[in-house]
């Protein structure tokens, strides 16, 4: 089975190489990566070119600078994927090498997937984008010694429990789930019209999209304790159109809503 990782970015050139980067360490290779660009500068697009010649594929997906418009870069870019499973981040992310390979192994039928992620301080951050570090060398003890320092915010996403028992607890939340690390069947992602491109600025738009797959009886199974990653620090994006995207989040709970017509397809 196909992986394709969609990751979202914009303007972060120096993040977007981190995260690339990082999954040239993956353990399973059956993947690709598709770049959702919303409305990068040509920075980006150079550091896309850099990787023409690698071992992994990589697409690269962009749309004009419209505001925040993430729903819609998403699609686009599941438009162009190969896999038959999708796996949304961000990419201001940075993966561990068991992150492909416990995502397949994780992945179920009538299951979408909800990893989480620790938080890096701006100092770490900014140390580790200068470096050729590899996450993958750092011990558990590094990374207990990183929290005393508060250079990164938790611990438990990056343990490794190959047989967490409480995968399926809450099956029928949506709150938690977000796309810097969230897996998808692209059946089931197409079975409810993808992101909803109603949702401009930051926020919600990947609440709604859990919803609707609970609300079509897709549901929620952890992966937690397997497919935790790192999130490098950045400035906060504006937000202010969350009370408006926050209103449709409502409206599509409200509804139970499974289908939008403004998705993957028009019609």
């Amino acid at each position: 089975m196909l992986i394709s990782v969609i990751i979202t970015t914009y303007n972060s050139p120096d993040f977007l190489k981190k995260c690339i980067d990082s999954f040239f360490f993956q353990d399973d290779k059956n993947f690709e990566l598709i770049i959702a660009d919303d409305g990068s500068t040509k920075e980006t697009k150079k550091i896309i070119d850099d990787y023409k010649d690698s071992s992994i594929k990589i697409l690269y997906v962009w749309q004009e600078d419209e505001g925040f418009r993430a729903a819609k870069i998403r699609n686009e870019a599941v438009k162009v994927s190969s896999g038959e499973y999708l796996i949304f981040i961000d990419g201001d992310c940075v993966v561990f090498d068991d992150f492909i390979q416990n995502h397949r192994r994780i992945a179920e039928q009538g299951y979408f997937s909800r990893g989480n992620r620790t938080m890096l301080s701006e100092k770490y951050t900014a140390s580790l984008i200068k470096s050729n570090l590899d996450i993958n060398t750092l011990s558990l003890l590094k990374f207990i010694k990183l929290r005393l320092k508060k250079d990164i915010n938790r611990i438990f996403p990056l343990l490794r429990f190959k047989n967490y028992p409480l995968r399926k607890l809450k099956k029928k939340q949506w709150k938690g789930a977000k796309t810097c690390n969230l897996a998808i069947w692209k059946k089931d992602f197409e079975g409810i019209n993808g992101y909803d491109e109603n949702y401009i600025g930051w926020g919600r738009e990947d609440s709604d999209l859990v919803v609707r797959l609970i609300n079509n009886d897709i549901y929620r199974k952890e992966a937690i304790f397997s497919t935790g990653l790192i999130h490098l620090k950045h400035k906060i994006n504006s937000r202010e159109n969350f009370s408006r995207n926050d209103r449709l989040l409502k409206e599509a709970i409200k509804k139970n809503k499974t289908y939008i017509d403004n998705g993957y397809n028009k019609k």
